[in-house]
């Protein structure tokens, strides 16, 4: 059984920093893609940053330059850091896993293509 738990968020005020963190447990694939999405309230839900099994990343143009998407394939987690906060990147964030196929850029925002998913880390940026 695959389980994603994130973990990470919290509080923080305008420019700050979090890392958000993921553990992947019982999957065995070897092609892959990961990927974090956010839903705010009252927005849809938006792909954020997304990484393949061959290290092929993609991320939202409101977030590059801030956030970096990572892996450490020895302790099964997958990381976002996030750096100069801002209050619009308030939301809910998710980590989603394929199932054992990698994505092309074009579709590694596409939620349909994800069949795991975790339980959510609420990430708050105060002004």
């Amino acid at each position: 059984q695959v389980q994603l738990v994130e973990s990470g968020g919290g509080s923080v005020q305008s420019g700050g920093s979090l890392r958000l963190s993921c553990v992947v447990s019982g999957y065995t694939y070897d092609s892959y893609c990961m990927g974090w999405f956010r839903l705010a309230p009252g927005k849809e839900r938006e792909g954020v940053a997304a990484i393949d099994s061959d290290g092929s990343t993609r991320y939202a143009d409101s977030v590059k330059g801030r956030f970096t998407i990572s892996q450490d394939n020895a302790k099964n987690t997958l990381y976002l850091n996030m750096n100069s906060l801002k209050p619009e990147d308030t939301a809910m964030y998710y980590c989603a896993a394929s199932r054992g196929f990698s994505l092309g850029y074009n579709y590694k925002f596409e939620a349909v293509y994800y069949t795991y998913w975790g339980q959510g880390t609420q990430v708050t940026v105060s002004s």
